[in-house]
């Protein structure tokens, strides 16, 4: 027997309750999805599976509901993806920084990371009450007869405005990312751009946005794949309203599963979610490799 057998045995005895774990968690309630998607059942799990075909697709393809959240879903992607992508960067530029108490700017971008998804909705969601505390600064600015503005009850202005939670989350997180990236560069190279007459902004983008292009696809990937994924901020805010402004298609799957309880159809929905999540991971391994971050 050779010496690395011991070895790889000792490795697996160790990822076995990991793997376990991931699999009853994750890979078995998958395959279960998969499964029901092509059947017609219930909530009574104790009743037989009805197998349906490709029924569920079908009516999926014809379902103008699902075409719609899968736009206000796109939508949400594109409304997110470059803000945090333009906002992170410039955040790590400037905490990029060797001054006295830089540390303390890092942790307080970095803050709202820590702050659960519950409270952070719910505090926005105060903040934009038609009593709340910006529709009270600006009837104090403007006078009495100021109409307090809808922001979650105007259809055009509920979905941006819960864009604006994910953002003040995920700015800190991603800025991290970039901050990582920067200070991987060389000094060397910067003082070498300077001489050639690169300063300021220019230089960021003659050195630090080529040799970050990996980090810029990988935190576009991630954030595009939270941004499709939304569903805290919807369903603490908004519920997909007003007149389903902000029903993207987790909260669609979650609306049919426990509201209409179509659990079928539910589960073909989580597919077609799960086929839009996979080809944005793809693009991760297409357009980046992993030869950047190492």
């Amino acid at each position: 027997m050779s010496v690395s057998a011991p070895r790889n045995a000792s490795a697996w005895a160790f990822l076995a309750p990991a793997l376990a774990l991931i699999a009853l968690s994750v890979l078995i309630p998958a395959a279960m999805a998969l499964v029901m998607s092509f059947t017609q059942s219930g909530l009574d799990v104790s009743e037989p599976l009805q197998f349906v075909g490709l029924a569920n697709i079908r009516r999926l393809l014809a379902d103008p509901i699902f075409f719609k959240v899968l736009g206000t879903t796109l939508l949400y992607l594109v409304g997110v993806v470059p803000p945090v992508v333009l906002g992170s960067l410039a955040l790590a530029v400037l905490v990029n920084r060797q001054l006295p108490g830089i540390h303390w700017f890092r942790a307080a971008f970095y803050t709202p990371v820590l702050v659960s998804i519950v409270v952070a909705a719910i505090a926005f969601r105060w903040l934009y009450a038609e009593t709340g505390l910006i529709n009270g600064w600006l009837t104090a600015l403007l006078g009495r007869g100021f109409d307090p503005i809808g922001f979650l009850t105007n259809p055009l202005l509920a979905l941006p405005s819960v864009m604006v939670v994910t953002l003040w989350k995920g700015l800190g997180y991603y800025m991290v990312i970039f901050l990582a990236g920067l200070q991987g560069i060389p000094a060397d190279l910067y003082e070498a751009a300077e001489l050639d007459g690169s300063e300021g902004w220019k230089k960021h983008l003659d050195i630090t946005l080529p040799l970050l292009k990996p980090y810029v696809t990988l935190v576009a990937v991630i954030s595009a794949i939270a941004a499709t994924k939304v569903f805290e901020e919807v369903y603490l805010m908004t519920q997909g309203g007003p007149a389903e402004a902000t029903k993207t298609l987790v909260y669609y799957v979650y609306d049919q599963a426990f509201a209409e309880l179509e659990i079928s159809y539910a589960c073909t929905v989580g597919l077609a979610l799960f086929v839009i999540v996979l080809l944005l991971s793809l693009v991760r391994f297409l357009f980046a490799g992993d030869r950047g971050l190492t």
